[in-house]
């Protein structure tokens, strides 16, 4: 029986496992790890990372050590896979109206599931054109160092011991959100995360100390900082951390990118109109272009095929926000009959700065920002949310308020 760091206990065929794991030494990742650390065999880099144990005067690999580099690792533990599902839209639907359009299982020795996983996802990151200063760059919709350090975390410090679940990636139109099981270990919260405290705790030392000499990740706990910063630098919302239903810690990342105060309150004319963040970027981007667009612009801004790019201009037309300048035209221009914005609160215009840079605020924030008491501070955003201004999300000291999608 082996038990290693808060995993689950295994029997393992013992001749069978070294044949295993000596076979597998021979991959690239290993061998670079091999060179860059000075290792001259399998055996030392095992008993280096504490990797082998002694039994019956022998030494034999432990669970971390089937994990990283045993052949079949999914013998030992049936879910130490990644699961990546590209959605259709901006949420999952089922039976008749399932909205999968790729389902990839990625299946490896941890050593080599990291890159595995980077290689399935990365053909799905857009590379989009984007509105900056008023000239368009090339930029994708996730920062590479984002999406790549959470699927490092996902696979370092899951809890292996919750063998019915797995890691799974999924990605939609508007977000891409990254599963893991287990909640990270005390003294590490959810809610300390998205206060951008710095704790660090590894769930799993020695796996993590075999990445980092990989080359994954670093053990300092520079990580989850340098993802606010990256998101926030391309001017995306900041990463989110949530619990989902106390079993997963889910990383959710927003492609959406954050408007300026004058431009969010610009956009509030179409609000209710569920408008798709690729419509939304098309409208500001006409706005400074002289309230004009082109569908071969809309195409390059979103990465949408020519279809689909006239489908959703066709359904702005029948909405009556944009219209065509001729027959057949390919140009189009913002409907200057169209409903303007409604007037926006003065509450709202003082949460603002602080709702963009954070993405939601809790009571707390609300209460400091407006210079009101608890009372007064709950009536106001009762009002907001009230009359769409504000969508609220859990209850008491949990609550959250942020801008409708």
């Amino acid at each position: 029986m082996v038990r290693h760091h808060g995993m689950a206990e295994m029997k393992f065929d013992l001749e069978l496992t070294e044949r295993d794991v000596q076979q597998l030494a021979t991959t690239d990742e290993v061998a670079a790890f091999f060179a860059r650390l000075g290792y001259n065999t399998f055996d030392e880099l095992l008993g280096e990372h504490e990797l082998i144990q002694g039994r019956n005067g022998r030494a034999v690999p432990n669970l971390a050590a089937l994990l990283l580099f045993g052949k079949k690792p999914g013998k030992w533990h049936p879910r130490c896979g990644v699961e990546f599902i590209r959605w259709e839209g901006t949420e999952r639907k089922h039976g008749a109206e399932l909205n999968i359009v790729k389902r990839i299982r990625v299946e490896q020795p941890l050593a080599v599931l990291i890159r595995k996983a980077y290689e399935t996802v990365s053909p799905f990151i857009r590379e989009r054109q984007q509105l900056v200063d008023l000239f368009f760059t090339e930029r994708l919709e996730y920062p590479t160092f984002v999406w790549q350090e959470a699927i490092v975390n996902a696979v370092a410090h899951r809890d292996y011991s919750i063998q019915g679940g797995g890691i799974e990636i999924h990605m939609y139109d508007d977000r891409m959100e990254i599963r893991s099981p287990g909640l990270p270990p005390a003294p590490v919260t959810v809610e300390a995360l998205n206060r951008r405290e710095h704790l660090h705790l590894s769930r799993n030392p020695l796996i993590v100390r075999v990445l980092t000499g990989l080359g994954y990740m670093r053990e300092l706990g520079e990580g989850i900082p340098r993802m606010f910063e990256e998101m926030e630098r391309e001017g995306f919302y900041p990463p989110r951390f949530d619990d989902i239903g106390g079993v997963y810690f889910q990383v959710r990342l927003r492609n959406e990118p954050v408007y300026d105060t004058k431009t969010l309150l610009w956009l509030r004319q179409f609000n209710g109109l569920n408008l798709t963040g690729d419509q939304k970027r098309i409208l500001v981007c006409a706005k400074v272009h002289g309230g004009r667009f082109k569908s071969r612009e809309y195409q390059k801004l979103t990465g949408l095929d020519m279809y689909r790019a006239l489908m959703s201009i066709r359904n702005m037309i029948r909405r009556g926000i944009v219209r065509s300048t001729g027959k057949g035209s390919r140009v189009y221009e913002i409907n200057k009959d169209f409903a303007g914005a409604p007037v926006e609160p003065p509450e709202l215009v003082q949460l603002l700065p602080e709702l963009q840079r954070k993405g939601e605020l809790g009571n707390s924030d609300v209460t400091s920002i407006l210079k009101l008491d608890r009372q007064a501070a709950l009536r106001v955003t009762r009002r907001l949310v009230r009359d769409g201004w504000l969508v609220r999300e859990g209850q008491r000291k949990w609550t959250r308020y942020r801008l409708p999608s």
